[in-house]
C-alpha cells in the first residue's frame, strides 16, 4: 500500500519548502516532490520604471544569504543592456567579491549540515573552523565591495573605487594565511561525509547539468532561447502540490536541470561524481578553488588602475543578461533599459533551477534519507519565489493562495 510522507517545512536550509514523498510498503520513495512555500517575491516589479541604478540596490535585498550574486547579476545585466565594457581591475574586484562570498556561503552550509555528519567530539572543531573562515572572507567582501551583506560599491559600469595598496597587501597576507585552515576544514568535512556511509547512488538523477563558468559567470554561455518557464500546476502530478507551490518551473531544452557546485565541476572540470556525497565533495573542493582565486587576484591587482567605465544611461532597449555562478548555482538577471529607465526586469535564481530536480533525487531510497538529499543541494528559497496570478485586464489577483504559508 502506498503511503504519503510529508516534511513541512524542510529543515536546516534557507527559506521554507515542503517535501512530499510517496513511499511503498518498505518505506522506499516511489515519487518525490519538492516545492517552495515561501511567499511571493515581487522585487522585479518594484524596480520597473525607475532609474537603472535602483535595481542593484533593491534586488540585492531578494535574499540575505545571497546578496552578492544578486548584486553582481544585476549590474552585469544592466552593463549588457547599456553596452558597457568594464575595466579589467573592476572585473577583478567583482570576481574577488564573489569568490570570497562563495567561500563564506559554503562554510555556512557546513554549519547547517554539521548535525548530519559531525560527531560530538569534533563539533567544536568544525564550528570554530566555519567561524574563522567566515570572519576572514567576509572581511574581504567588506573591504572590496563596501559592505559584507549589501555591497554598496558594486556599481553599473564597474566599481565605485579601487582598493588601496595597503588594503591589497593586508588582504593578501590574511587570506593566504587562511588557506591551511580552509584545507584542514575541507579534509575534515569530506572525511566525515565519507564516514557516514550513505547508500551508493543516493541522490543521483538523470537531470543534465547547467553552468556558465567554473567560478564567476559568463552570459555568453546562457542561451535564452533554450530557456522556458512553466507554472507549477503543469509540472507536478499532484494537483494539491501544484496549487500550493510558490515558484515557477524553469526548464532548459525542455528539461529540469541541476545547477551548483557539482554541475560546475562536471561542466568545467570533468567531475564524474554523482549524488549526495558528490554534492558535498564538489562544494568543499570549490572552497579551495575560490581561496586560490582570491589570493591570485590580490597578488596581481593593480590598485592604481581605473575601475569605472564611461557610459550613457539612456539605453537602447536591448535585453541585457547577467549570469553569475552563485554558491547554489547559476543566477540569471535580465534587464531592459530605455529612456533612462528600467523597462523590464526578471530573475532566474539558483534554487529555482534545482527545485524540480531535488524531489526526484529522493526516489529509490528510504524516505529517511530524503532530508539528506535536499540539504546536499543547499537550497535557498528566500529568492526562489515569484509567482502571483493576476487578471491581465483589471490586474485583480486570481490566486492569492500562493502567497500564504
Amino acid at each position: 500500500m502506498s503511503e504519503k510522507i510529508v516534511i513541512s517545512p524542510t529543515s536546516r536550509q534557507e527559506g521554507h519548502a515542503e517535501l512530499v514523498m510517496d513511499v511503498d510498503d518498505e518505506g522506499i520513495v516511489t515519487k518525490g516532490r519538492y516545492f517552495s512555500i515561501t511567499p511571493v517575491r515581487g522585487l522585479e516589479k518594484i524596480v520597473t520604471g525607475k532609474v537603472p541604478e535602483t535595481a542593484p540596490v533593491i534586488v540585492q535585498r531578494i535574499c540575505g544569504v545571497c546578496p552578492i550574486p544578486h548584486t553582481l547579476a544585476s549590474v552585469e545585466a544592466i552593463d549588457d543592456s547599456l553596452g558597457i565594457e568594464i575595466p579589467k581591475a573592476a572585473r577583478q574586484l567583482r570576481e574577488l567579491t564573489l569568490a570570497a562570498h562563495t567561500v563564506n556561503s559554503h562554510a555556512i552550509h557546513h554549519f547547517l549540515i554539521a548535525a548530519d555528519f559531525v560527531p560530538e567530539n569534533l563539533m567544536a572543531t568544525a564550528i570554530n573552523s566555519v567561524s574563522e573562515i567566515r570572519k576572514t572572507v567576509q572581511y574581504v567582501v567588506d573591504m572590496v565591495a563596501g559592505e559584507g551583506i549589501h555591497p554598496s560599491d558594486v556599481r553599473i559600469g564597474g566599481m565605485a573605487s579601487n582598493i588601496s595598496e595597503l588594503a591589497r597587501k593586508r588582504l593578501y597576507a590574511r587570506t593566504k594565511a587562511l588557506i591551511p585552515k580552509v584545507d584542514a576544514h575541507i579534509d575534515l568535512i569530506v572525511g566525515l561525509v565519507a564516514d557516514k556511509d550513505l547508500p551508493a547512488g543516493l541522490g543521483v538523477t538523470n537531470a543534465p547539468t547547467l553552468a556558465t563558468h567554473h567560478t564567476y559567470g559568463d552570459r555568453t554561455k546562457f542561451d535564452l532561447d533554450r530557456f522556458t518557464e512553466i507554472m507549477p500546476e503543469t509540472w507536478y502530478d499532484d494537483p494539491e502540490v501544484g496549487k500550493r507551490a510558490c515558484s515557477t518551473i524553469p526548464l532548459y531544452d525542455g528539461r529540469n536541470v541541476e545547477v551548483g557546485p557539482r554541475a560546475r565541476a562536471a561542466v568545467f572540470g570533468g567531475y564524474s561524481g554523482e549524488g549526495v556525497v558528490a554534492q558535498h565533495v564538489a562544494r568543499a573542493m570549490e572552497m579551495k578553488t575560490n581561496m586560490s582565486k582570491i589570493v591570485d587576484i590580490l597578488g596581481e591587482l593593480d590598485t592604481s588602475a581605473p575601475v569605472m567605465a564611461d557610459y550613457d544611461v539612456t539605453g537602447t532597449n536591448k535585453l541585457g543578461i547577467g549570469a553569475i555562478e552563485g554558491p547554489r548555482g547559476m543566477d540569471v538577471h535580465m534587464a531592459q533599459i530605455a529612456d533612462g529607465k528600467t523597462q523590464f526586469y526578471s530573475c532566474l535564481v539558483p534554487t529555482t533551477w534545482n527545485i524540480p530536480t531535488m524531489g526526484p533525487a529522493t526516489e529509490g531510497f528510504h524516505h529517511e534519507f530524503g532530508p539528506h538529499v535536499i540539504r546536499a543541494y543547499d537550497p535557498c528559497l528566500s529568492c526562489a519565489t515569484h509567482v502571483i496570478v493576476v487578471d491581465d485586464d483589471d490586474r485583480s489577483v486570481l490566486k492569492n493562495e500562493m502567497v500564504r504559508i
